[in-house]
């Protein structure tokens, strides 16, 4: 174990990634879900791809967006939509993406893990970009048979190397595969099990130490980013320099994409 490293975790201001609380903390800070790292994702990956099967699949068409955090990647399909509603949970990210005023989006709050606010049927396709899986669980009641779902999420796998090289700083990737079993198990709860799910890998490459920093504090309060660049800059650096490559530090960039017709 690396003793240079300090564990963010003990910092009494972290919150758990992807909380209800963290989300909240990210909305008021930015006003939005957006990266704060520098890096470059090789091609063909599964964020490239599943921005052209969302293509396909939204034209002329009434649609959902479930976890559409700020509202940018829903606002791109207003030349080719019908209409569009985002769905997230932080009030933040809804004001934002309302901010747009267009006549065929809307943004509204909601947690997907009490039933969807919508009726059934109501909508044509739906899609699920790095949102919360609990929405499949009632996704297939409001999009009309016959109908598309697609989903894109993080795998597994996805910067395994981040813990082997900066113990301490991020945790050791779960034994198993944990979060694909729970996306199978929510789908079939939902009546969806008959959906495909696609494994996609691809690089990613940090363009420089201090990503691996922003990374790994994306959406704690400033404080935590502070402390840790304080504490480790200097050794993540030199771990950076040791692995990194031409194109930057790479590691593992994994995606699930889930197709289902309902």
């Amino acid at each position: 174990m690396n003793e240079s490293l300090v564990d963010p975790r003990n910092h009494p201001d972290w919150l758990r990634p992807h909380s209800i609380e963290w989300y909240a903390q990210l909305g008021k800070l930015q006003g939005q879900y957006s990266f704060s790292w520098h890096s470059t994702i090789t091609e063909p990956n599964a964020e490239a791809l599943f921005a052209e099967e969302v293509a396909r699949a939204v034209r002329g068409k009434k649609v959902l967006d479930i976890g559409c955090g700020h509202g940018e990647f829903t606002i791109q399909w207003s030349p080719i939509v019908k209409h569009i509603t985002g769905l997230d949970i932080t009030n933040d990210f809804i004001k934002t993406g309302n901010k747009a005023n267009l006549s065929n989006v809307i943004f509204i709050t909601g947690n997907t893990k009490h039933r969807l606010p919508f009726e059934s049927d109501e909508f044509d396709a739906a899609y699920n970009r790095r949102g919360p899986t609990s929405s499949y669980l009632d996704v297939g009641r409001v999009v009309k048979k016959g109908g598309k779902i697609l989903g894109l999420h993080p795998g597994d796998g996805i910067a395994a190397e981040l813990s082997e090289w900066f113990p301490n700083l991020f945790e050791p990737i779960s034994a198993g595969t944990p979060v694909l079993d729970n996306l199978k198990h929510r789908l079939e709860q939902g009546g969806l099990g008959h959906a495909e799910i696609e494994t996609m890998r691809s690089v990613e490459y940090f363009h420089e130490p201090v990503d691996v920093i922003r990374m790994l504090c994306f959406g704690q309060a400033p404080s935590i980013y502070e402390w840790v660049v304080e504490k480790c800059l200097t050794e993540v650096t030199r771990i950076f320099e040791i692995n990194a490559v031409n194109e930057g530090l790479p590691v593992t960039f994994e995606r699930y994409l889930v197709r289902v017709t309902v």
